[in-house]
């Protein structure tokens, strides 16, 4: 309720339940009457500008943030905020600054940290990013946003172990954090481990799922499950979620490409696979569908077409080199040795098999057998 003659904090009191309501438009309206009741009032402006961020209108924010510094240039949280919005416009040395100037006013915040680190990302500069999350941690080390941040910067940088144990911890914060399943899947796959993948993409999809079912209007859950979607081989699901992603914000960019690429791995295996049909006993065709398997993840699958494949053409020695690199993400270094072997038999001067047959020799313990490998390696490396 609002008093027969208002002042300005009475309006400033009800923006404020309004926008904890989430009604930002109704929020926006009384901290407008609150600054024409008291222009020089700083609180109105800054409350008004996390409103107009939340509806999306950095610009305003960005104009209400600056007012409220110059009323009071001792309000701390302004300069995160307005640096957030300033991320959001890609104006990243602005928020850059911004972020910075929070910290030098507060150095205990790790927000600010944890804001300047994605603006560093943003600028692909995972180094300092990692920097940025580290003293956030610092900070609050119960913060499972900023292990899952840090652990992204390390797959950027492909530390996959760091990413792992960053996702893992993040996990241990926050159990239900689908995020970090799905970036400690992603590393899990990089180290060809796709069996712990795997188990973390499905359990990512069983979180963002429960996000959508407390609220459907959750965008990134729906995008976001679409990727963990999209990592199993299932370009089906995936695109359902990318284009309910797409319906909640039709300005949603990566939504987009996400949905064009499914939809285009998907329309490519079905003209593969008819292919197939009215030519059952064409190699070539089951090892591009086995490829295209395989790139989507789905190994398995992958390794059904390289063997059919191999049935119909035993003396084709790529055919063996990729279904080995199938059994080896799939983490069957015997199997995956077995087919480096034959073609090796084939082509004897294949240098990269030398190397991928090592690898994997090195994985099983096998040390003197892989020196071996990579010392042919390198004799018909240099020779090629």
């Amino acid at each position: 309720m609002i008093a027969l003659n208002p002042n300005a904090a009475s309006y400033l009191n009800r923006g404020l339940s309004y926008a904890k309501s989430g009604d930002h438009t109704r929020a926006v309206a009384d901290f407008t009457q609150a600054i024409k009741k008291d222009p020089e009032y700083a609180t109105p402006y800054f409350h008004r500008g996390k409103s107009y961020s939340a509806l999306g209108e950095h610009e305003k924010a960005i104009a209400d943030y600056t007012r409220a510094i110059e009323l009071d240039p001792s309000l701390t949280e302004i300069y995160k905020e307005r640096g957030i919005s300033y991320l959001m416009l890609r104006d990243y040395a602005k928020a850059i600054e911004d972020f910075t100037r929070a910290i030098e006013l507060d150095p205990n915040s790790a927000a600010a940290y944890l804001w300047r680190g994605s603006s560093h990302v943003a600028l692909d500069d995972h180094s300092k990013a990692i920097e940025d999350y580290t003293k956030a941690i610092e900070n609050d080390p119960k913060c499972a946003t900023a292990y899952e941040a840090r652990g992204s910067s390390y797959y950027r940088l492909r530390d996959y172990a760091k990413a792992i144990e960053d996702s893992t911890k993040a996990i241990e914060i926050d159990p239900n954090y689908a995020n970090a399943y799905g970036s400690r899947g992603e590393s899990y796959a990089e180290l060809g481990d796709h069996t712990k993948a795997i188990e973390d993409y499905t359990r990512a999809i069983e979180n963002y799922t429960q996000a959508i079912e407390i609220d459907p209007n959750t965008i990134f859950a729906y995008f976001y499950r679409g990727v963990a979607y999209a990592e199993l081989g299932d370009h089906s699901k995936a695109i359902e979620d990318y284009m309910q992603a797409i319906k909640l914000n039709p300005n949603f960019a990566e939504a987009y490409e996400k949905c064009s690429s499914s939809y285009g791995k998907l329309g490519r295996l079905a003209e593969i696979t008819r292919k197939i049909e009215s030519d059952p006993n064409n190699a070539e065709t089951y090892r591009e569908r086995a490829n295209s398997y395989a790139k989507s993840g789905d190994h398995k699958k992958a390794i059904v077409d390289f063997t059919r494949a191999v049935e119909i053409d035993p003396n084709f020695a790529e055919t063996y080199c990729e279904r080995a690199d199938s059994y080896a993400k799939l983490g069957d270094h015997a199997k995956a040795i077995e087919d480096w072997t034959r073609a090796i038999e084939i082509k004897p001067n294949g240098h990269w098999t030398y190397y991928r047959r090592g690898y994997s020799y090195g994985i099983l313990g096998d040390q003197s057998k892989a020196f071996d490998d990579f010392m042919q390696f390198g004799k018909l490396y240099f020779e090629w």
